[in-house]
């Protein structure tokens, strides 16, 4: 056997996790390129579905049962065994990331309220024109108090030079 053959086997063997990894980098890409709040939630779904199918993928063993003991009065081989934490771990990641998934939702839902979109590039387009105006709006205040003092400062200096 060749080493080409030794390297195929052993793909097609663990086709889980070359599937777990391709999902991942799709996840990760919708996440980076999409602008979309939605599509960018979804992605992080797919990302999440990858890692949850990965863990479970190692936890399982070749021919393993479920680590339930019927006859107590045989030994047990612990190689025949499933390890059950990873299938445990992933049923809590499972119920977080419905509950994260809840919560980007309704999120989005009151961004959309705000801004009138999902879009990400409408709303950093809309904060910085909005930012832009807050600054205008302080600038304009904080002359016009500067220009309030200097009249009041004039008012003081002449009612004092009046007197004498």
């Amino acid at each position: 056997m060749s080493w080409l053959d030794a390297v195929k086997e052993s793909a097609v063997g663990h086709y889980n996790y070359w599937l777990a990894i391709v999902l991942m980098m799709i996840g990760f890409y919708i996440v980076i390129i999409r602008g979309n709040l939605i599509k960018k939630i979804v992605g992080l779904n797919i990302f999440q579905t990858a890692v949850i199918m990965f863990y479970v993928s190692m936890g399982k063993v070749d021919n393993g049962t479920a680590p339930i003991l019927f006859d107590t009065t045989t030994p047990a081989n612990p190689d025949s065994y499933t390890n059950p934490l990873p299938s445990v771990l992933m049923l809590t990641a499972i119920v977080v990331g419905i509950a994260t998934t809840a919560l980007g939702l309704a999120l989005v839902v009151r961004i959309k309220e705000a801004y009138g979109t999902i879009e990400e590039e409408e709303i950093l387009a809309a904060d910085a024109e909005a930012e832009a105006e807050e600054d205008a709006y302080y600038a304009a205040q904080s002359l016009l108090a500067e220009q309030n003092a200097v009249a009041h400062s004039d008012d003081h200096h002449g009612s004092k030079g009046g007197h004498a």
